[in-house]
């Protein structure tokens, strides 16, 4: 016979479980996402080329996790431009979609809702709702990686702009006629203050100061390939001085760039994310510095705390997952009346 306590807890519902897909150009990343943003199962395959291709490792990934897990939705966030109702990717500059109705294709093919977000707009969501902006009511996040993606949340909603887009904060022009970027204009933020952006100057810096940095000299030597943003940082790390140098300019620029960003939007707080936040001790302490000296009213005015992400790689995977989770809950009101 049952216990008072095992009838109530079979009467309980079970918490909803969510996926979020991160949809790179290198990999497509699904996780299984609780109500308390903790990623409890993963599963990753290569990006492929095609459009067709990619469709088919999205929903592989998506059912590879609901034949273990009894899920309610699937949220994917997207490296690109996708449509304010969130349906559709007008452009993804490393996806083969363009102009296609991507959550409506992929929920018929796999019977779940689908909704989609940017990827820095999901990574945003996922900080203000479970670390480092939580709680805040005007959030600006920086992810820095290959170049710059970035959110703005006010009273914790997304604000897109008139046409879905905003903001993209990596392509603010800092140097006129400066280093060429791949959206076509030159001096873009994102050429002086990025993973890509700091292999450039370590380069620079060699040809500039031959002899500085032998263990460098010798990698782009053999291969100018070689020498990446991340092993510029190891180099920091290990107290080379041109890669310390490089780092340095990578710290005035994101302190340079921040400052603008703050002078138009005041937030409270600046999250700081993407792949080049994990060498944070190495420049981040200096870009704050920088930031409050350049900003308009410097001295006079309060200024946003400036914090690294705290959910890592997986901030884009959660923000998705609870934007799925937000779907499911909003129609389970009216499907109950």
């Amino acid at each position: 016979m049952p216990r008072p306590g095992d009838a109530i807890a079979a009467r309980a519902p079970e918490p909803t479980l969510t996926i979020g897909v991160d949809v790179g150009g290198t990999s497509v990343r699904a996780g299984v996402v609780d109500e308390r943003g903790a990623v409890i199962d993963t599963t990753r395959a290569p990006t492929p080329g095609g459009e067709r291709a990619l469709d088919d490792a999205i929903t592989g990934a998506i059912r590879e996790l609901a034949d273990r897990h009894a899920v309610a939705a699937a949220g994917l966030a997207v490296a690109g431009f996708v449509t304010a109702d969130r349906r559709s990717v007008q452009f993804a500059p490393h996806l083969a979609w363009r102009h296609v109705p991507v959550a409506d294709r992929i929920s018929r093919r796999l019977g779940l809702p689908v909704v989609l977000e940017h990827d820095a707009n999901a990574a945003a969501l996922a900080e203000h709702r479970f670390g480092a902006a939580r709680g805040a009511r005007v959030a600006v996040l920086v992810a820095i990686g290959t170049g710059i993606g970035a959110a703005l949340l006010i009273d914790g909603r997304v604000f897109r702009g008139a046409h879905g887009v905003a903001p993209e904060l990596g392509h603010l022009r800092v140097v006129p006629n400066g280093r060429p970027c791949p959206c076509g204009k030159r001096g873009c933020w994102e050429r002086y203050c990025s993973g890509t952006a700091l292999a450039a100057t370590a380069i620079e810096l060699l040809a500039e100061y031959p002899g500085t940095s032998t263990v460098l000299a010798r990698e782009a030597a053999g291969d100018p390939r070689a020498v990446t943003g991340l092993r510029v940082a190891g180099a920091a790390r290990d107290g080379d001085p041109l890669a310390q140098r490089a780092m340095a300019e990578l710290a005035r620029w994101l302190g340079e760039g921040l400052a603008v960003v703050a002078d138009i939007y005041d937030p409270e707080v600046i999250v700081v994310g993407g792949g080049v936040a994990e060498s944070a001790p190495l420049f981040l302490d200096e870009a704050r510095e920088h930031y409050a000296s350049v900003i308009t009213g410097a001295g006079h005015r309060p200024l946003a705390r400036i914090r690294t992400a705290q959910l890592g790689d997986d901030s884009g995977i959660v923000g998705a997952a609870q934007l799925a989770r937000e779907i499911v809950n909003e129609v389970a009101p009216n499907s109950a009346g």
